[in-house]
């Protein structure tokens, strides 16, 4: 390792910071190889701090010191600091009135590779600091409770760097001899370092501007290379829709006179919030009809409202200390699930993230990574940007939401800003603001933040004909996770709707409750086992439950395959009719990964046939939602149903039940693919994207046919779309299919899409995830494609990632190949970017879950990846933790 001895931090020992920072002013001086930093902080004791220590003790990394003067005119000599690898303390400093402190020092941002501090993106000068990186910049107090103003001043050349940002508001700018130039921004408002932007180079820009509901104007900015200018209308009115949602929706107004994005190419996460400068994965801003999917339109708009709604939700109101991460998250990541909902479908939206927090955040609750919403501990911080952090976090946020109405959830939010602007606080202060604005108690429901795992809510259901009541008891259990033996019960809403046999909504009211005769109920379920008693029922109904997927649980509930069958064709709760459908279909695919195993023949339940005849028969609004119910639960999804994962039997179950679907629906999938092949390129309303997506759904059923016919449609929807979802649609079917042109339209695809990076990424995935029988050959070809650049994290993602998280059929061949490629990528990257490298780590930590011989092969990798020589604390954490 580069550190023998990583150190555990510990929420527990959290303490106050023994100094503050008022003021920063920043200058400077911008080089590829040699940039020359000079911070100017003006110092003060906090007087909260109870520590004798008379020193001063600040963070950094990788920079080479010039000189540290103190209160302007005092030059420090080496015997009055200590500079170590990863700090510089300052021996004495006064105690009793604020200091200045002047540190110069150099960097280098070509050789910066891990992207964290201040690096060169293509020829763009840019920074990353959350959670930890404006360390490698300067010397600092690199914590989120020390909240200072900072000035910023930027020198460079003018024809290298002709663009020169940073957060806040220009105050100046002007000219130097030698072809420099200058330019000076100041934030008027107190921000922790992690929100620290700076971006230099040679950019071009679109504006507009947006009127505030208070008549403010503000100017709205995008800056992107040159040859992307074609490619920001769809972010920029993305943008506009977020600040207006979020003043009529949370009454919350922007601040600054002008907010930029900045899209950069190479970036380890999405996006990042710096105050007033936001810097985006080029992912995530950069769209047009013929080089973006309907789903990359869609994931667009939400991470450019998610990083606008940080502006209140992290940034004028941050985490005391990154234990408190959800904080911040949690609350925005809901905050961006209720826009895109609004904007686009609600039950689609909502689909799709159950279904990915069931898929990813379930299993990392079950791993041996699990780790509350609040963690406790952590070697790095990086790897805790988990999805139980933000998906997790988000649905807590939810339950208040559904704990004290929509109209109680406003007044809590109302009530944390009004308490906390300004501020660096912790998850308690916002549960503390829902309670007090709403009288409740929310003790218990607290566990969540502190309790790792993912709650399994048993359902007996017991009907009384003679007395017209339904009995519905429940039990929670949580399983242990590390570190956590034992659970306490935790507070859970259950939204519960009743059907009659007919399938009309049957109007419920639980003994005891005062409240009328309901559509559904919100149950809560606060004791380990409960029994809740539905009233003045004439016949026994059919009970909907966990409606809108009211609590990140697993469900255990006996039901047979015809009444599933039913909630598909009857629930009037949107989620609730495609988990009938999911669950349906995942009864049926796991009997025939029964039956395969023991050398049974192989037929399908003509009960998931008559279900999706139905479906397809009716009359629908919303096409994105008919294609959700027309879909079947993913490998990955079923993957974590079963107790020891086969991944051969699962992907020959599932293909097998498609494979049935297409055979005697193929009329009906046909009718519709023909009703609705037609060109709409341009068009993103919901109609045109319904369209599209149940278009494509019935010609990847139909694909399976391997019938000439189809084949054809598919090649000529590949020549002739104009538009990325079609095109992608229809390549997706042939390279996934037996089909005669697939080398040929791969070929074709490149030589098109060979100058657009985000395209090439969706080839190089598509490729990687492929089921075909040559993908690993195909995966090491790939690698070494000159397209292929381990530097870059998209690129990274669009093949390792794709190969080892969305292939489990090849990642997981049984003579292991994949995991030692999976390996070797990862001991070379993590040279490059550690951060980027541990979250490839992740495909190996389930390793428990397998068969022995899978295990042994997995084991053998993760023990070799930590005893590598110089390998990073980022990747030794995870590696390490799944071995323990």
């Amino acid at each position: 390792m580069k550190d023998a001895n990583p150190q555990t931090i510990y929420l527990k020992d959290y303490t106050v910071p023994d100094y503050l920072i008022k003021s920063v002013a920043l200058n400077f001086n911008l080089d590829d190889d040699n940039t020359r930093v000079i911070s100017r902080l003006t110092i003060i004791r906090n007087p909260a701090s109870r520590s004798s220590e008379s020193s001063l003790v600040l963070v950094g990394e990788n920079l080479k010191l010039i000189r540290v003067v103190l209160n302007e005119d005092i030059e420090l000599t080496e015997a009055q600091y200590l500079q170590t690898a990863d700090s510089l303390i300052i021996h004495e400093v006064p105690q009793q009135h604020s200091f200045v402190l002047t540190i110069e020092n150099t960097i280098n941002p070509k050789a910066n590779t891990a992207l964290e501090g201040l690096y060169l993106s293509n020829s763009m000068l840019c920074t990353q600091c959350e959670a930890e990186g404006f360390r490698k910049i300067t010397y600092f107090l690199d914590r989120p409770d020390v909240m200072a103003r900072f000035t910023t001043t930027l020198v460079g050349d003018k024809d290298r760097y002709p663009v020169l940002l940073s957060n806040g508001n220009k105050v100046a700018q002007g000219e130097l001899p030698g072809n420099q130039h200058w330019v000076t921004w100041e934030d008027p408002f107190n921000k922790p370092c992690y929100l620290f932007a700076l971006v230099a180079g040679q950019l071009e820009r679109v504006e507009d501007s947006f009127t505030t509901l208070s008549g403010r104007n503000i100017s709205l900015q995008i800056f992107v290379e040159k040859h992307d200018i074609d490619k920001c209308d769809h972010a920029m009115q993305a943008l506009k829709h977020a600040m207006l949602w979020d003043e009529q929706v949370y009454g919350r107004e922007y601040d600054l006179d002008l907010y930029m994005i900045v899209a950069v190419s190479h970036f380890n996460m999405g996006a990042m919030e710096n105050k007033g400068l936001n810097v985006f994965n080029t992912k995530f801003v950069l769209a047009r009809p013929d080089t973006a999917t309907d789903y990359d339109y869609e994931h667009i708009e939400g991470v450019i409202a998610h990083e606008y709604f940080h502006n209140w939700t992290g940034n004028r109101i941050t985490c005391r200390d990154w234990f408190q991460l959800s904080l911040k998250e949690g609350f925005t990541v809901f905050r961006d699930q209720e826009f895109t909902g609004d904007h686009t479908s609600k039950a689609v939206k909502r689909i799709e993230d159950v279904n990915m927090l069931r898929t990813r955040q379930f299993a990392e609750d079950a791993g041996p990574l699990a780790h509350p919403v609040r963690p406790d501990a952590y070697i790095e911080i990086n790897n805790f940007y988990t999805l139980t952090i933000y998906e997790k976090g988000a649905e807590v946020v939810r339950m208040i939401r559904t704990l004290v109405g929509a109209e109680g959830f406003r007044k809590g939010s109302d009530l944390y800003f009004e308490r906390h602007d300004g501020q660096a606080v912790t998850c308690d202060d916002f549960v503390n603001a829902m309670e007090a604005a709403n009288d409740i108690d929310l003790t218990q429901f607290r566990r969540w933040y502190a309790q790792a795992g993912t709650p399994v809510l048993t359902v007996k259901q017991a009907y009384n004909a003679s007395a017209q009541t339904l009995t519905l008891t429940i039990s929670q259990h949580c399983p242990p996770t590390p570190g956590q033996d034992v659970k306490e019960a935790l507070h859970i809403p259950v939204t519960v709707g009743l059907l009659n046999k007919d399938g009309s909504v049957a109007p419920s009211q639980v003994q005891g409750d005062q409240q009328k005769l309901a559509d559904e109920v919100i149950l809560q379920l606060t004791q380990t086992e409960q029994s809740f008693v539905f009233e003045n029922l004439k016949e026994q109904p059919v009970v909907s439950i966990l409606r809108g997927f009211s609590a990140p649980v697993k469900l255990v509930m006996e039901r047979n395959v015809e009444e599933l069958a039913f909630l598909l064709s009857h629930d009037s709760d949107t989620f609730n009719r495609w988990e009938a459908g999911q669950e349906l279909a995942r009864k049926i695919i796991f009997g025939l990964i029964d039956d395969w195993r023991n050398g049974r023949d192989l037929q399908i339940n003509p009960v998931i046939i008559n279900a999706f005849k139905q479906v397809l028969e009716h009359s629908w609004d919303d096409l994105s939602y008919f294609s959700l119910l027309l879909g079947l639960p993913s490998e990955t999804y079923l993957a974590e149903q079963m107790p020891v994962v086969d991944v051969v039997a699962i992907h020959k179950a599932r293909e097998f039940v498609a494979l049935a679907l297409a055979e005697q629906l193929h009329a009906q999938f046909k009718t519709l693919y023909l009703q609705y092949n037609h060109d709409e390129s341009g068009q993103f309303d919901a109609g045109a994207i319904g369209r599209r997506r149940i278009k494509n759904t019935c010609l990847g059923y139909l694909a399976k046919l391997q019938q000439v016919g189809i084949q054809q449609h598919a090649e000529q929807q590949f020549n002739s779309a104009k538009n990325m979802t079609d095109q992608m649609a229809a390549l997706t079917v042939i390279v996934n299919n037996p089909h005669p042109v697939t080398q040929q339209c791969l070929s074709s695809f490149y030589q098109q899409w060979q100058a657009e990076a985000l395209v090439i990424d969706k080839w190089f995935a598509l490729q990687a995830s492929s089921s075909r029988p040559d993908t690993f050959a195909q995966v090491q070809a790939l690698i070494k494609h000159p397209a292929f650049d381990l530097k870059n994290p998209n690129r990274v993602r669009s093949v390792i990632g794709a190969f080892s998280q969305a292939n489990p059929l090849h990642f997981h061949a049984e003579n292991g190949q994949g995991y030692q490629f999976l390996a070797d990528q990862v001991i070379a990257l993590d040279a490059l970017n550690p951060q980027v490298a541990s979250r490839m780590v992740g495909a190996l930590t389930s390793w428990r879950r397998y068969d022995q011989g899978r295990q042994a092969l997995m084991k053998t990798q993760l023990e070799r990846i930590v005893v590598t020589d110089a390998i990073s604390k980022d990747v030794y954490e995870i590696a390490g933790k799944s071995l323990a």
